[in-house]
């Protein structure tokens, strides 16, 4: 007798049997015989939940080595309403008995190809919680308890009590909440108790970035490829540059390019022009990717906290202006790039991260450029998937980055 189990990502039984109804059907159009079936759900000790169905009429399913079976998407079945803003194609793979078809948007088969898979990880209603507080005990308790009274599940929880600052640091990401509003009425009532500053979002929100540039392009062409790819969770509704050499390329990727040059005399007519695109297309982030002009406190002040630069050094090591000429000058055996938030004093910033590459005494400034463009690609790419992620807190003038 064939038997078949489904493994659900899910995380109550009750969104599990509309797709479940399908199978029969899909099994019927498949082996074109009609076929009885049992089905219960059952319950592993670490709380894993599974709901097997059983063939009593026929071992058919035998007859071939592999078989794979589409299962209509969940999203038009009424038991699983709250998905109808994003389908979730799924793919069961019938074996030889004895093994187990798996239904899973987190651990596909692998007979689904890389573009399918891609679809059918996506995360579905879950948020992020973000918070911070004066530090005294028994913070993870109280959150902890108000996501369980919802009966929310924790995908992932990280915390840090700063010692200096007494201050702590919380990211949790849970599963879906059909009731917000109560959560965020219980949080508000944590927060009165405990001075707490937190921030509820659904994961598959993407904040809204602007980028600028000058005339060097390669961290922007980094991060328009990621976004693109899907590595990086963000809209980038709006290019700005104070030269046009980048157009062609903010075109290629259907973004809006603007150009914005700048003078001394010009500066604060320039900077409200982009204060002004910022409130146009609700930009979230500025990120300044090889932007090469000092920002006017004004600016720094009005973006606070939402300004993160890439600096060509290892900083605090070669601030301002050349740093792999400096570098060169000083002999280093290691360079380096530093993503940091912006503030008015330049170079300055709490800085999110930083990565380095080894040189030697061989390299002239023209290779120590070439060496250090890679890395600061990765580092401006990490800070800005990490920021994207609720993964970055401001802590004075430093930052706690759970990543």
């Amino acid at each position: 007798m064939a038997s078949t189990c489904i493994r659900s990502p899910f995380r109550s039984l009750r969104h599990i049997p509309s797709a479940i109804e399908h199978v029969p059907k899909a099994l019927h159009a498949e082996s074109g015989q009609q076929q009885q079936w049992d089905s219960k759900p059952s319950l592993y000790p670490s709380g894993r939940r599974k709901f097997s169905i059983r063939n009593r009429t026929s071992d058919h399913l035998a007859q071939s080595d592999h078989t794979t079976i589409a299962i209509p998407t969940l999203a038009s079945t009424r038991h699983v309403s709250h998905f109808n803003r994003t389908s979730l194609p799924a793919r069961v793979s019938i074996e030889s008995p004895g093994h187990h078809a798996r239904y899973s948007t987190r651990q596909p088969s692998v007979l689904v190809d890389p573009l399918e898979m891609a679809s059918s990880t996506k995360v579905v209603d879950d948020h992020y919680l973000t918070l911070s507080c004066p530090d005294k005990s028994g913070i993870v308790h109280a959150v902890t308890g108000i996501l369980a009274s919802f009966d929310l599940t924790i995908v992932d929880l990280q915390q840090f009590s700063d010692p200096v600052s007494k201050t702590f640091f919380m990211r949790v990401h849970f599963g879906y909440a059909s009731d917000l509003t109560s959560l965020h009425e219980k949080l508000i009532a944590l927060g009165e108790g405990l001075k707490v500053d937190y921030e509820v979002r659904r994961v598959d929100e993407k904040p809204r970035v602007l980028i600028m540039v000058s005339k060097i392009g390669h961290c922007l062409n980094d991060l328009l490829y990621r976004v693109k790819s899907g590595q990086l969770k963000i809209k980038v509704p709006v290019i700005v540059s104070n030269h046009p050499e980048f157009a062609d390329l903010a075109k290629s990727y259907g973004i809006p390019f603007h150009h914005l040059p700048v003078t001394k005399d010009t500066k604060t007519e320039q900077e409200n022009q982009i204060l002004a695109l910022c409130k146009e297309h609700n930009i979230d982030l500025i990120v300044l990717a090889r932007y090469m002009q000092v920002l006017s406190p004004g600016l720094c002040t009005a973006m606070s906290g939402r300004i993160i630069n890439i600096h060509h050094s290892f900083l605090p090591s070669f601030k301002g202006a050349k740093p792999y000429h400096q570098a060169y000058e000083r002999g280093v055996k290691i360079i380096g790039a530093s993503a940091h938030f912006v503030t008015a004093d330049l170079d300055e910033g709490p800085i999110i991260e930083q990565r380095v590459a080894r040189v030697d005494h061989g390299m002239g400034p023209k290779e120590l450029v070439e060496e250090g463009s890679n890395v600061e690609s990765q580092v401006l790419a990490a800070a800005v998937k990490w920021w994207s992620e609720k993964r970055v807190f401001l802590n004075g003038g430093k930052t706690v980055v759970f990543n």
